[in-house]
């Protein structure tokens, strides 16, 4: 996962890329992080269906991006805003198993 945030102080934009990196094709998935800050997502983003309790982030396949073969990827996103800083979440889980 390659999360990468175009910020204007305040409010942003972020693209996350979802590299299959393995030998199998992923077949419906869900990401998950937890944001360290104040952010806030504004839906309702793009690619994917985005949800946000608190600080914890889901965002769950659309039907046309739900498949990606080996050494494929998809990129999703969504425009949020913050007060203070905007640091990049530490962890990614996708289905579950914690993403490099």
């Amino acid at each position: 996962v390659t999360y990468a945030a175009n910020d204007w102080g305040g409010g942003f934009t972020t693209t996350i890329t979802i590299a299959n990196t393995g030998t199998t094709a992923i077949n419906g998935w869900t990401l998950k992080f937890t944001f360290p800050g104040t952010q806030k997502i504004s839906p309702p983003g793009w690619s994917a269906t985005w949800t946000q309790t608190g600080a914890a982030v889901t965002a769950v396949n659309l039907d046309w991006n739900k498949t990606i073969n080996p050494g494929q990827s998809t990129q999703i996103g969504f425009q949020g805003t913050y007060t203070g800083a905007n640091p990049k979440p530490a962890a990614f889980t996708l289905n579950g198993t914690t993403c490099s």
